[in-house]
């Protein structure tokens, strides 16, 4: 599988996995940088402040190229991998969710251990979260009032 085959298959998986934390009460968003300077692939917030984020395998390949997954552990309550039908499970740590996804929903095989965020952290994240999101409604907004000729 090429590349831009897998990013293209791990777009669509996590279009499954923003629609399932969607269904599970959280506001989810993809690719969400950390003060770290990473990303993660997918981030969900609910009501209550609580901090749910998945990290895309778009194969077993994807997966053993990671080293970087343990990393977003310090930023969130529950962490899920997120890989299709197909994919080898034995791979994934049993200590860490599984979800199994496609380009339209996705299931939690297995439920994350919880790593209880604390308060400074979560607020941080929560004020990225948001900050993020602003920036790209506001970008989307600009882009759609160009097309129409009235910015």
């Amino acid at each position: 599988m090429t590349e831009s085959a897998r990013s293209d298959k791990g777009v669509r998986l996590a279009r499954g996995v923003q629609v399932l934390f969607e269904t599970m009460g959280y506001a989810a968003m993809c690719e969400v940088k950390l003060r770290s300077r990473r990303r993660v692939d997918v981030m969900g917030i609910n009501d209550k402040g609580h901090i749910i984020v998945a990290e895309v395998k778009s194969g077993p390949e994807d997966y053993r190229a990671d080293n970087k997954w343990q990393d977003y552990l310090e930023f969130c309550d529950q962490f899920f991998f997120a890989v299709a039908e197909d994919f080898p499970t034995d791979m994934i740590p049993e200590d860490q969710g599984l979800i199994i996804a496609d380009d339209f929903h996705a299931e939690i095989l297995r439920p994350s251990t919880d790593f209880k965020l604390n308060a400074a952290r979560r607020k941080n994240m929560t004020l990225r979260f948001a900050r993020q999101a602003a920036t790209r409604l506001r970008s989307i907004e600009t882009g759609q009032l160009r097309q129409k000729n009235l910015f």
